[in-house]
């Protein structure tokens, strides 16, 4: 096995940090701003910018496993944000839809959440900085997709 040289070593602890606590900062904003977590407004951009979906299509959009969308979706049911029509026991035939408080939270969510982001990710980067991050992000995904079992 060859291992990470110390430059890779340097790079990917402080990508797992970056991650870690830009994860963080987004959580709080979003709690603070409207008790949302960072998992609410993943499913609610996801619904909002597609419109219904059905759960395994929602699942397979956001990267999710089964079982972790299928607990978050009955904690937004629970809490308006989100409706599910079609037969509880079969994944492929219901279709999960973003609520009016679902909207209406995400609208309250937004502002804010872009200010964050783009106050420690894009404001500190240069073109030339943004241009190289974008190809290594879709490199990497692109790489990732390679990878991920047949679904």
């Amino acid at each position: 096995m060859e291992w990470l040289t110390d430059e890779q070593q340097r790079v990917w602890r402080n990508y797992l940090a970056m991650s870690g606590a830009l994860s963080t900062a987004m959580h709080r904003q979003l709690q603070s701003d409207c008790e949302l977590s960072l998992a609410d407004y993943d499913v609610l951009v996801a619904l909002s910018e597609r419109g219904p979906m059905r759960i395994n299509e929602l699942g397979s959009l956001i990267g999710w496993e089964q079982s972790r969308l299928s607990h978050q979706l009955r904690r937004m049911r629970g809490r308006g944000l989100v409706d599910r029509e079609g037969d509880d026991d079969d994944r492929r035939g219901a279709t999960v839809t973003i609520t009016e408080a679902g909207t209406g939270a995400l609208h309250t969510a937004a502002p804010g959440h872009v200010d964050l982001v783009r106050d420690v990710v894009f404001d500190g980067l240069s073109p030339t900085q943004l241009e190289a991050f974008g190809a290594a992000i879709d490199t990497v995904l692109g790489r990732l997709r390679r990878h991920a079992p047949e679904g």
